[in-house]
C-alpha cells in the first residue's frame, strides 16, 4: 500500500496565502472607509485559517466575525440568507457579514466573516477581500 491513493480526486483547497489575501483585502477596504472591523477566514470544514482584529474595533466583533465566517464556510451560504431561515440553530449566523467563496469550478473554498460596521458594510468588506484574492462568491 505504499503507492499513490488512486481513489482520491484532486480538488482546489484554501491555502494560507489566499486566506491572508482575503483578510488583508478586507482590512484595506475597511481602512479606506474609516471602519474598524474584525475579519475571520475559514476553510469549508470550519477551521479558522486567517484572522485580524483592527485597533479600535470593539472586543466582541472578533467573536462575531468568527461566528459569521464559520457559518458561511460550513453552510456555503451567506449569513444574510441564513438569517432568513428562522430559529437559532447552533453555528448558523443570523446577521449579514458572512460570505462563502468558491473556486472557479464551483468547489467550496470557505467563508469570510466581517464584523464591526453596518451589515451591508461588513458584506462589502468581505467581498472586497474576496476580490483581492481572486476568489468568487456564490453564483446568483
Amino acid at each position: 500500500l505504499a503507492g499513490p491513493a488512486n481513489g482520491q480526486t484532486m480538488r482546489p483547497t484554501l491555502d494560507y496565502k489566499t486566506a491572508a489575501a482575503i483578510r488583508d483585502g478586507c482590512i484595506a477596504w475597511a481602512s479606506k472607509h474609516n471602519l474598524k472591523v474584525a475579519v475571520s477566514v475559514f476553510d469549508p470544514q470550519g477551521t479558522l485559517i486567517a484572522f485580524a482584529h483592527m485597533d479600535g474595533a470593539p472586543v466582541a466583533v472578533g467573536a462575531i466575525s468568527q461566528w459569521k465566517g464559520k457559518s458561511a464556510a460550513t453552510m456555503q451560504e451567506t449569513t444574510q440568507e441564513t438569517g432568513t431561515w428562522g430559529g437559532n440553530a447552533p453555528g448558523i449566523a443570523s446577521w449579514g457579514g458572512g460570505v462563502p467563496f468558491f473556486a472557479a469550478d464551483g468547489t467550496p473554498l470557505g467563508g469570510v466573516g466581517t464584523s464591526g460596521a453596518e451589515s451591508s458594510e461588513d458584506i462589502e468588506c468581505g467581498e472586497a477581500g474576496m476580490a483581492a484574492a481572486s476568489v468568487m462568491g456564490k453564483a446568483k
